[in-house]
């Protein structure tokens, strides 16, 4: 009898050991079972389509990964969007930055303006959180923080493409040359107003505006007076519109207008036809370039009930190359999500794969030259070194 209950006895607290095991390895597992993945992006005003269209990706990719069951170390988790509004302001910018921090996010995918990332880049490296950002100006990745990651290529190789294309493909030799006085467009200008030169291209008119212009009479009567061919530009789509209109007005269409990568939008496409040709470059391919762009332009238009803006199949990669980094690294701590970050080269389901380099630059980075076309843009053609 004494060793029956001895045999019991020790059975239950075999029992009782592996409870109080279980407890204690759970108690000593810090991944919540919720993530956060802050998105900032504008979401109102004239680029709210394009910050809508980057959270939309990021949103589609965050509900089907919490559909098919998301583990960290055999834990189930689940991944939680919070979006805040940056509204394309540098200051706005900084103060949701903070926000995110504070609402505990570990990792943040945004922001859409090189002068709001960079503003905001400080306050996300103080607390080493990822900042995976659409952005192209290079300052971005030259801050000397470990946490910055582009997810395209960056705007020394965009001038490339711009003096490239310009002076293969356009006959013309009159350059006007025009900027929105962002980082972004400053910088993007400066660069491509050498590229310009080195290809033979005069510049007979050079001018910076804010962002937020859509006067462009005066501007128009300078391009007609110094004989313009050739329109390079930076300025945002709803802006070029406006231009596009004032040439219009004055009976000046018979030019070339070469945007960058924010005149690639559904919204541009309006200006069709309007002169005799319309171009942008831009470091994000069309979806349907890829292999995989259809099943996600099907995905996103039953979803949605839209054509994406811009490029949201970039944010919805970066989502799943991010959960991919926080599954290798077994754990959500910020730290440790960015030195996974900085070695992975992971799968992207639309693009392929995204790698960084040592400053977080994105080593599959392309530029791509396009033109306004039967209610599309339809690719030129498209290069990694220009």
């Amino acid at each position: 009898m004494q060793l029956n209950l001895s045999r019991r006895s020790a059975v239950r607290l075999l029992a009782l050991s592996a409870v109080l095991t279980s407890a204690l390895l759970q108690g000593c597992d810090s991944t919540p079972s919720v993530i956060k993945i802050g998105v900032a992006q504008p979401l109102t005003g004239n680029l709210a389509a394009l910050g809508q269209d980057l959270l939309n990706g990021v949103n589609m990719a965050v509900e089907e990964i919490n559909k098919e069951g998301y583990k960290v170390k055999g834990k189930s988790v689940t991944f939680e969007v919070v979006a805040v509004d940056d509204r394309a302001n540098a200051d706005t910018g900084k103060e949701v930055a903070q926000q995110l921090v504070d609402a505990g996010v570990v990792a943040v995918i945004g922001h859409l303006n090189s002068g709001v990332s960079i503003a905001a880049a400080p306050i996300y490296a103080a607390k080493s959180i990822a900042e995976l950002c659409i952005c192209t100006n290079p300052k971005f990745t030259q801050l000397g923080f470990d946490t910055t990651f582009r997810l395209v290529g960056n705007d020394n190789l965009q001038a490339k493409a711009i003096g490239s294309y310009s002076a293969s493909q356009f006959r013309g030799t009159k350059v006007a040359l025009l900027d929105d006085g962002t980082p972004y467009g400053k910088d993007l200008a400066a660069g491509a107003g050498v590229q310009l030169k080195a290809a033979k291209k005069e510049i007979v008119l050079q001018q910076s505006f804010d962002d937020k212009t859509t006067k462009f009479e005066e501007t128009a009567a300078k391009i007609k007076s110094a004989g313009v061919e050739i329109v390079v530009s930076t300025l945002n789509d709803f802006q070029v519109l406006a231009l596009l209109e004032a040439l219009k007005a004055i009976s000046y269409t018979d030019i070339k207008v070469l945007g960058g990568d924010t005149i690639k939008t559904t919204l541009m496409l309006k200006g069709t036809g309007i002169v005799s040709g319309l171009y942008a470059t831009s470091p994000s391919l069309e979806a349907r370039e890829f292999t995989a762009g259809g099943a996600f332009l099907d995905k996103y238009r039953a979803k949605y009930k839209i054509e994406p803006a811009y490029a949201g199949h970039y944010t919805y990669d970066a989502m799943y190359v991010l959960a991919s980094a926080i599954r290798r690294a077994e754990s959500a701590k910020p730290k440790d999500i960015v030195a996974a970050l900085r070695k992975i080269d992971g799968y992207a389901p639309v693009t392929g794969s995204m790698k960084w380099d040592a400053q977080g630059e994105q080593r599959y980075g392309v530029i791509g030259v396009y033109s306004a076309g039967g209610g599309l843009w339809e690719s030129q053609m498209r290069s990694d070194s220009w």
